[in-house]
């Protein structure tokens, strides 16, 4: 419970408007055979979240206000998080299977969905599932699903395929577009949100490197995606509202500027200030 605690605290104050967690029981995640010859995935039941954490994870969000999202990887766990989550995140693996795109549709919350591996049409299948069954809410993260993903596969203009492909065809439903980083390539997040415009960004953090999972190299580390956080926002502000004026900080050198009748500085009336 303290570890998850130090996860929230962690998101929260480099600045992540939402931290994800996941729920899954090794029996419902990997067939029989799977387990049976393989230690590697039974060992994974170390890696279980226990249900009573659920509420005491929410309240600690809420404390630092931050969303709660969890994945489900059974059908039982969307009722299970039902009471807790803000939104819903099914995982790339899972997109397939539509059960589990209608259970998390039917309970009306929002639903982020990965897309790794997945093509277009399968895709276009998973859509059709969630906004049938009252999904109005959808976030479609673009995804490359290794771990880690190389750079020069992120293939990050397929945020916009999604964009074009499903924002007009649903308009029923507020469809967001966003990308999954596994690439902790600070390049690769900059160009997904300043040049295709993604809505969301999710990542993979460990706190300190002592994570079963940093090893593969698919996790950030805290302070180095704040400075990316840090940076993006200040892009944001950078922004402006476009129109072409003076700023604040500009307004007292606009009397030093060179004077129309002679090219000299300042301006003739800021010159006589300086006589007088």
């Amino acid at each position: 419970m303290e570890r998850c605690f130090e996860f929230i605290d962690a998101a929260a104050v480099i600045g992540c408007g939402a931290v994800k967690f996941q729920l899954f029981r090794i029996e419902e995640l990997f067939a029989p055979e799977i387990l049976a010859k393989s230690e590697e995935h039974r060992q994974r039941k170390r890696w279980e979240l226990p249900l009573e954490f659920l509420p005491h994870i929410a309240k600690r969000c809420t404390l630092k206000n931050i969303q709660f999202s969890c994945t489900p990887f059974h059908l039982d766990a969307v009722q299970a998080l039902l009471p807790y989550v803000d939104f819903f995140k099914i995982a790339s693996y899972e997109l397939l299977w539509h059960d589990l795109l209608r259970a998390c549709a039917q309970t009306e919350k929002p639903v982020v969905l990965s897309t790794g591996m997945a093509t277009i049409d399968e895709i276009t299948d998973a859509v059709n599932v969630l906004t049938d069954n009252g999904c109005r809410d959808l976030t479609l993260l673009h995804c490359v699903s290794g771990y880690p993903a190389p750079f020069d596969e992120c293939n990050l203009a397929a945020i916009e395929t999604l964009r074009n492909r499903f924002r007009k065809q649903y308009s029923a439903a507020d469809i967001k577009f966003g990308w999954s980083d596994h690439s902790v390539r600070p390049g690769v997040i900059h160009r997904a949100i300043h040049r295709w415009n993604a809505q969301m960004i999710e990542f993979h953090l460990d706190l300190d490197g002592a994570g079963d999972e940093f090893r593969t190299g698919h996790c950030w580390l805290p302070e180095q995606i704040k400075q990316i956080i840090d940076t993006v926002k200040d892009g944001l502000l950078a922004d402006g509202i476009g129109e072409k004026s003076p700023s604040p900080s500009e307004v007292s050198d606009r009397e030093w500027r060179a004077d129309p009748s002679d090219g000299l500085r300042p301006l003739l009336k800021t010159r006589e200030k300086w006589r007088a």
